[in-house]
């Protein structure tokens, strides 16, 4: 027992849940009116596609199957895909606290349509349509990919980080579809994740041992 925690004391980390889940279930029952509209005029151009509640839900599935498998296989990377998961979703939380926001573009849903439609209605009455910005949707699913493909052991793995690109793109597309959010809460996800980059892994900057040899030789 004393060498299985010793072996795996870095599940610490995922305490941060008994954080973000009380603080988050707080705002959604709090933050009910009186919220700043979060909306661009790109928001009118994309229709509604209830067929992209499969990459939305698919999400859950994303981030923590990542941090389980980083958790398992590389502990390096799951400190930083920890950290900047961890660091944002707090960043967010804090922006929902001080600046309430949301939306109010989502459709009316005939459930009786597809299965498709008759999930997003589930959601709809599920997940409220406040505290939007920015999206946690789009900002977890870029620190994912990032780990992935800044992953020394998935370095080769081409067809792994490819399915990462295309499911992390995917995901992103599906909160505007479904009209989760507005495309404004992706962009600011997308900065977030842009400026945390530079925080966890760019001031972490290896050099390959090719480029090292070379520099040695030259």
């Amino acid at each position: 027992m004393k060498s299985l925690l010793k072996k795996y004391s870095h599940a610490w980390l995922l305490g941060y849940a008994f954080i973000y889940l009380p603080w988050f279930m707080y705002l959604e029952k709090t933050v009910t009116s009186n919220y700043h509209i979060m909306y661009i005029a790109l928001d009118d151009l994309i229709p509604f596609n209830e067929y992209f509640i499969i990459p939305y839900l698919l999400w859950f599935f994303y981030v923590a199957g990542a941090i389980g498998f980083f958790f398992l296989t590389d502990v390096k990377s799951y400190y930083k895909l920890c950290t900047m998961l961890f660091t944002g979703m707090t960043i967010s939380l804090m922006i929902c606290t001080v600046f309430p926001n949301g939306t109010d573009f989502r459709p009316v849903i005939d459930p009786t349509k597809n299965i498709f439609a008759k999930t997003v209605s589930y959601l709809y009455a599920a997940d409220t349509c406040t505290n939007v910005f920015p999206s946690i949707h789009v900002y977890n699913s870029i620190c994912v990919h990032l780990a992935v493909i800044r992953s020394e052991g998935l370095r080769k793995h081409h067809l792994v980080k490819t399915a990462s690109f295309v499911l992390m793109v995917s995901i992103c597309l599906a909160t505007v579809f479904l009209k989760q959010h507005s495309a404004f809460d992706g962009f600011g996800a997308m900065s977030m994740a842009y400026v945390m980059y530079y925080f966890v892994y760019a001031g972490n900057y290896e050099p390959s041992r090719k480029k090292v040899s070379e520099k040695a030789i030259g």
